[in-house]
């Protein structure tokens, strides 16, 4: 009997994803949860084959192309897949597949928790009541923006996009635009949405600005500070797509200036580094990726990295493959 693949997690995983991967291979888990560097990673790209990275792990080139290199999948633990370098996993000869689908719900609750948070100052709020600072309630106190009935303007129109429009629909009743080149029309109008043709029409109409698209060389810094000076100064931006969509200092510039009236961020530029400016300013929410960290949707990820694993090691074709 052969013996059982080898697979290397990088980081810690929910116990039932831990507990099913070492029922079905050789598993090495990362109990410390301390994130594997580039010597490490190079020593699981020569021992095991295969490796679940997630997000934060860099797979470059010259792992990708290591000599004496055995892994030959890299079943990603996240959606999105810019932390790999695809053209050369395709080059070497490694698949690689993602974990879609999944975490489109929790995403959009985290978009909506944003919206609502910096459009009611509650992270405000709260930062006063925990310090003491609170005097007590008053007419004119942190006064906010109203959601409900507002115009809310997507950039992208996938699955957490579509998500996020069903929920300002039918919870808060906002119109909702969108721009998306890919998305089709039947798509939108089932959801009550209204198509623009560029993005800089939907800037020029939203109350708020929520993103919803991937991170690829076109995306970078989709958001600058000419695309954020067509918002109104009333308007908020929230992004829980990818840090690099938004030129954090740009935004911060725009924050400080009143070019827009807030932001809320659960992705950042060069995570974990926050720029201190941008923490220094009261007008943003500022959340650590928790756009998919529920205990379901976490486990649910877990489940379909090791689905395309066992679909690849019987012989099958992984079902998220995306190189």
């Amino acid at each position: 009997m052969s013996p059982r693949p080898t697979v290397v997690a990088t980081r810690r995983l929910p116990d039932a994803v831990e507990e099913r991967l070492r029922s079905l291979f050789d598993v090495r888990l990362n109990s410390a949860d301390v994130p594997l560097d580039a010597l490490a990673l190079a020593a699981a790209m020569r021992d095991a084959d295969a490796l679940v990275p997630t997000v934060t792990d860099r797979i470059d080139g010259l792992l990708l192309g290591l000599p004496g290199r055995r892994v030959r999948i890299l079943s990603n633990f996240g959606v999105g897949f810019n932390n790999i370098d695809v053209a050369a996993a395709k080059a070497n000869g490694v698949i690689v597949t993602n974990t879609p689908d999944v975490l489109t719900d929790d995403t959009a609750d985290l978009a909506i928790t944003l919206l609502l948070m910096v459009a009611r100052r509650t992270g405000e709020g709260e930062r006063l009541v925990r310090t003491g600072a609170w005097t007590g309630w008053r007419p004119t106190q942190l006064l906010g923006t109203r959601v409900t009935g507002k115009t809310l303007g997507l950039i992208g129109f996938g699955r957490i996009g579509r998500a996020v429009a069903e929920r300002a629909r039918n919870g808060f009743r906002m119109r909702v635009l969108f721009h998306d080149p890919y998305t089709a029309d039947a798509d939108a109008m089932a959801l009550g949405a209204e198509r623009r043709a560029s993005m800089e029409d939907v800037l020029c109409e939203s109350d708020y600005v929520s993103l919803h698209c991937p991170a690829t060389p076109e995306t970078h810094h989709l958001m600058n500070a000419a695309r954020l000076a067509l918002m109104r100064p009333s308007a908020f931006l929230v992004n829980t797509s990818r840090g690099d969509v938004v030129d954090e200092a740009a935004l911060t510039s725009a924050l400080r200036a009143g070019t827009i009236a807030g932001a809320g961020l659960d992705v950042f530029e060069r995570e974990p580094a926050v720029p201190r400016e941008l923490i220094a300013l009261d007008n943003v929410v500022l959340l650590p990726h928790l756009g998919s960290a529920t205990e379901e949707t976490r486990v649910a990820m877990g489940n379909r990295a090791i689905d395309n694993l066992a679909a690849f090691f019987n012989g099958g074709a992984p079902r998220d493959r995306v190189a």
